[in-house]
Parts: C-alpha cells; sequence; structure tokens
C-alpha cells in the first residue's frame, strides 16, 4: 500500500520512550515486532484465541493482534522482554515457570507469563478458580496446563516473599 498516510505512534515499551510511522493500521503486534524489534510477542491466530501476543497496556491484559497500534499511542506496554531486571535477573514468574516445567515449546509462553504478572498485581494469593480465569485466553497445545498452575502458584508464593 503505497503512497497510505503514515503516523508517529509513541509508546512507553518496557520502561523506554519508543516511537515509530506507521500506518494506521498496523497492528500492535507487528508495531512490537516490526518497528521495535521485540519479537518476544507471538502471532499465533490473530483472532485473539490463543493469547500468544498478550502484552500489558496500561497494566490490563490486551491481545495485540487484534489492536491497532495507534490505539496505544501514549500508552505504556510491556512485553517479556521487559519481565526481567535490568541486571537480567529473571522475574519471579519467569523463574517458576523454568522451575516446574510450565512450557515446553514456549510458544504460548510469553502470553501466559503476562497473564500471570497481571493476575499476581492484583491477587496475591489466586484461587484455582481465579488462576485458571487469568490464563483462559490461553492456548497451550503442548502441556496439559498442570505445570503451568503448579508455576503460577510457585510464583505467587515467591512474589508473597517480597
Amino acid at each position: 500500500m503505497s503512497g497510505a498516510e503514515k503516523i508517529t505512534v509513541r509508546i512507553l515499551v518496557n520502561g523506554e520512550a519508543r516511537e515509530a510511522l506507521v500506518e494506521p493500521r498496523t497492528l500492535l503486534v507487528d508495531f512490537l515486532r516490526e518497528n521495535l524489534n521485540l519479537t518476544g510477542t507471538h502471532i499465533g491466530c490473530d483472532t485473539t484465541y490463543c493469547g500468544a501476543c498478550t502484552v500489558l497496556l496500561n497494566g490490563r491484559t490486551v491481545k495485540s493482534c487484534t489492536l491497532f497500534a495507534p490505539m496505544a499511542d501514549g500508552g505504556e506496554i510491556t512485553t517479556v522482554e521487559g519481565l526481567s531486571s535490568k541486571d537480567g535477573a529473571l522475574h519471579p514468574v519467569q523463574n517458576a515457570f523454568a522451575e516446574c516445567h510450565g512450557l515446553q515449546c514456549g510458544y504460548c509462553t510469553p502470553g501466559l507469563l503476562l497473564s500471570t504478572v497481571h493476575l499476581l498485581s492484583k491477587v496475591a494469593k489466586p484461587t484455582e478458580k481465579q488462576i485458571r480465569k487469568a490464563i483462559a485466553g490461553n492456548t497451550c497445545r503442548c502441556t496439559g496446563y498442570q505445570n503451568i498452575l503448579k508455576a503460577i502458584r510457585m510464583a505467587a508464593g515467591e512474589m508473597e516473599k517480597r
């Protein structure tokens, strides 16, 4: 689509001010992956079903495959790349997923991690029902979810100690 009007999108991503000139129809997932080179956010289904594209926008989980980048202009986004600390230490949720084998192929992992971070930012000791509801928008085709649930419970315990 040559000659299409482009607009500047400015977003705080993982604590860093970022901007790019994009077509108004650019999806947030494409903005993150192609314009900002943050490829941890995955494209799985383009329908919001799988949750591989989940990011935090202004503290809430969103499916970036169905949100236009200009809709996030002026917002604050956390991607999976933003979970670890500046010194490279993993976030407690990342550690728990690794410890509990809460991932296999890893394709769904970024979305599950961010959904878990969001849940634990709201509920320190989530019930099984709350955990299942929080990750309901994330599909994992490799695991039986048991280790994912175990990892979330472990992360909740670790974060409570902080």
